[in-house]
């Protein structure tokens, strides 16, 4: 489907001030690294891995931030089960990390400190996200999911409509999450279009999901979002942000990875709305 009534607004990919490096080893794919400085100066920083999409994107988001950031983006193809084979290993998140840092400082010529991690995904890089919390959610500070939070029907293609389920297992490491930002202790905002796939659960579906284990409610909105975006509900407490925007066509989908700056920013300056 395509979307002629909303403005689908794009960041260009264009240079940004700073240094890219490439880590051609520390997954099957290169992974990009960006930062804003290279000078002596650069002693402690927050550190954004960014999962699934054009790492051009994220990087504006970093220079958007008005905050210390090292970008790292990780693209490893497609369907959301190879980021999450990705990172089943325990130890691959803390060796990525280590590895970022280790580059980062080699470049900058002076020992690096990370101080906050934060991660993002969009679409299918939300594989990577569930993996990550099974074992390391306490080292991880904030999330931003765009429009990717999936799980399959139970029994397997009967949608809710027609009596299934959501398959809840692979949803906990979400919501015990979202519970570490209900009580403050973490930042987590999650995004979702209309897009209904059909034969596993949509992002609208398991939004509901957690709002209806949290004990929550959604609020109707009518207003505009990030890149021409039209936001239609709001959940927010605390540390949790879920956002709820029209649109069920591929360029709907797409607007979600280009408002990865302002989605952003909520998250890194406490804001719910912007």
């Amino acid at each position: 489907m395509s979307d002629t009534i909303r403005a689908h607004e794009r960041i260009g990919d264009q240079p940004v001030p700073g240094v890219s490096i490439v880590l051609p080893s520390a997954l099957s794919k290169p992974v990009e690294v960006y930062f804003a400085e290279e000078r002596n100066t650069l002693r402690r920083t927050g550190l954004l891995i960014h999962f699934h999409g054009a790492g051009y994107v994220a990087k504006h988001a970093g220079v958007e931030s008005a905050r210390p950031l090292i970008i790292a983006v990780v693209n490893l193809g497609s369907g959301s089960a190879v980021y999450e084979n990705a990172f089943a290993g325990e130890s691959t998140f803390p060796s990525l990390i280590d590895a970022i840092r280790e580059a980062v400082s080699a470049r900058a010529s002076t020992d690096i400190e990370i101080s906050r991690v934060y991660l993002s995904s969009f679409s299918a890089g939300y594989g990577a996200v569930r993996a990550i919390l099974r074992h390391h959610s306490s080292a991880v500070d904030g999330i931003v999911l765009l429009d990717g939070l999936h799980t399959d029907y139970v029994p397997p293609g009967r949608v809710l409509a027609e009596g299934g389920t959501l398959n809840a297992e692979k949803l906990k490491g979400y919501l015990d999450y979202a519970r570490l930002a209900l009580d403050g202790q973490k930042r987590f905002l999650i995004t979702h279009s209309e897009i209904f796939p059909g034969t596993y659960a949509s992002t609208t579906e398991t939004a509901d999901y957690l709002i209806d284990s949290l004990h929550l409610q959604r609020h109707p909105v009518l207003m505009w979002g990030p890149v021409g975006m039209q936001m239609v509900s709001e959940t927010h407490h605390n540390g949790l942000t879920i956002l709820g925007f029209a649109g069920n066509s591929a360029p709907d989908h797409v607007d979600h990875l280009h408002g990865l700056p302002a989605f952003l920013r909520m998250i890194l300056h406490e804001g719910p709305t912007g």
